[in-house]
């Protein structure tokens, strides 16, 4: 086996555990949701650290990998909102900041090609963000002792951060598209 297809395979495996996850969620088993969680987020972890510092970057891990994020997290919050563990504005607006970059970048793509972009710094905090907000509302939901400010707080940082990393790779990709548009318009 190549090793180099590792931090692919691990990317499958976080968008398959967005089943069980979802699942133990709806069915309020939230030590099973927590323990699953934390093996999708170490996967998540572990496939960028593989990818970087082995090389073992591919075109297919470059899509691999924000799919699977997407789908884990959105699927995530979707699930927690239905249980009443997040409100529905919060999980509206992780789920919207995903399908503006994802369309967004679609959209990039059919127009101009591939879009050569790694991860923003606010959106690589999002994400971090994202992660914690659920361990604790669902750590919250296993053993009820996170004191509500903590969730609170963790809200509505996270909540800042969906609304900068969203603008800031809205105002991004769009300075991006101009540029390949005058690129195109110049080459006529």
């Amino acid at each position: 086996m190549n090793l180099s297809i590792l931090p692919n395979l691990l990317c499958v495996v976080r968008m398959l555990l967005a089943i069980p996850v979802v699942f133990a969620i709806l069915g309020g088993y939230y030590h099973w949701t927590l323990v699953l969680f934390f093996i999708a987020a170490v996967t998540d972890g572990l496939d960028g650290w593989l990818a970087t510092h082995f090389n073992w970057t591919s075109e297919a891990g470059k899509l691999l990998d924000p799919v699977a994020d997407k789908l884990l997290l959105v699927s995530v919050f979707v699930a927690l909102t239905l249980v009443g563990l997040v409100p529905l504005w919060l999980a509206f607006a992780a789920v919207l900041r995903d399908v503006v970059i994802g369309g967004g970048a679609a959209a990039y793509r059919l127009l101009y090609g591939p879009l050569n972009g790694r991860p923003t710094l606010p959106s690589k905090l999002n994400t971090l963000l994202q992660i914690c907000f659920v361990l604790v509302v669902v750590s919250d939901a296993a053993w009820p002792a996170v004191p509500d400010a903590v969730v609170v707080v963790l809200g509505a940082a996270m909540f800042v951060t969906i609304v900068v990393s969203g603008l800031d790779y809205v105002l991004t990709y769009s300075r991006r598209a101009t540029q390949a548009a005058r690129a195109s318009r110049a080459l006529r």
